[in-house]
């Protein structure tokens, strides 16, 4: 299941960090990111994590919230959460629901070997739960401030 920019997010519902709960209902009328990343600790997802951690009270400015999705457990998530001190919470993904509907779970290769994981994308939905923005197949340098400028120029 897929949709795209300007159309709707279908509803979801997954747990976070810090024993929430995160639903498309219970965000309306506040704007969020969805980033998603392979896996906790690795550097690239360590980089990209800091980003969005050095620019939070922009992004908190913006009136803009923030989450990382990856299919690591709870517990991961909140071990690498602490140890990188994220003031957002992650998501755990780890029957893929929300990465399926974003269409983030693609044939990648490592080592000369071929297996299905997580495309590092970014995904911007308005107050109104409409998707605006997506990045895919991303870069982490200058990305988080690409996202910032967008949440910013969000009414």
């Amino acid at each position: 299941m897929s949709f795209t920019l300007g159309q709707p997010v279908p509803d979801f519902t997954a747990l976070a960090t810090n024993s929430t709960t995160v639903s498309l209902a219970e965000l309306k009328g506040k704007k969020f990111v969805l980033y998603f990343y392979p896996k906790d600790n690795t550097p690239g997802c360590i980089s990209e994590g800091e980003a969005f951690r050095d620019l939070y009270s922009e992004f908190q400015a913006a009136d803009t919230l923030i989450f990382g999705v990856s299919r690591e457990s709870l517990e991961s998530h909140e071990k690498f959460r602490a140890k990188f001190e994220f003031p957002f919470e992650l998501i755990s993904d780890p029957d893929e629901t929300l990465c399926q509907l974003f269409d983030v779970i693609k044939l990648k290769k490592m080592y000369g070997k071929e297996f299905m994981g997580i495309e590092r994308s970014t995904f911007l939905i308005d107050s109104a739960g409409i998707l605006q923005h997506e990045w895919r197949k991303v870069r982490i340098k200058g990305h988080v401030d690409d996202v910032l400028q967008a949440a910013q120029a969000l009414t």
